[in-house]
């Protein structure tokens, strides 16, 4: 199976002075792992380490960022995973669980990872499986 890896991991696996960088450390360097990335992760992992309040040395640099995503998607078993499914489509979403606007990046990303037969991994332990159709717990890794 292969894991797409959200925002959060990806941040504490680039930043080193993350509170889990530890964590999404050990996560990476498992033997076979296969990972997967789609534009929305991408785009917010190198928005974010960029953001002018995101640590006290200032901006990590865009370039800087792509480069090493670049980089370790390179040395692993990586798949690029277009953002080809949409929440409008019938029978994607179990919407009456959906509890707020803070779970709509995470019920895409995993709706993502159920539509290629792959697992969200993520350190947001509030992800609910029960908002996607279709997900069981092979979708999510909890970090």
């Amino acid at each position: 199976m292969r894991h797409l890896l959200d925002f959060n991991v990806w941040v504490a696996l680039l930043d080193e002075a993350h509170v889990f960088h530890a964590q999404a450390l050990a996560f990476i360097e498992r033997p076979g792992l296969r990972i997967a990335t789609c534009a929305l992760v991408e785009n917010g992992v190198v928005r974010i380490l960029n953001l002018p309040g995101y640590s006290a040395l200032g901006p990590a640099g865009f370039e800087r960022v792509a480069r090493k995503l670049s980089q370790i998607c390179a040395d692993l078993d990586h798949e690029f995973w277009g953002d080809d499914i949409s929440l409008r489509e019938t029978g994607r979403i179990a919407w009456p669980r959906v509890l707020g606007h803070n779970q709509i990046t995470d019920i895409y990303l995993l709706a993502l990872a159920v539509a290629h037969r792959g697992c969200l991994v993520t350190l947001d332990h509030r992800v609910a499986i029960g908002t996607v159709i279709g997900a069981s717990a092979a979708n999510l890794l909890l970090l």
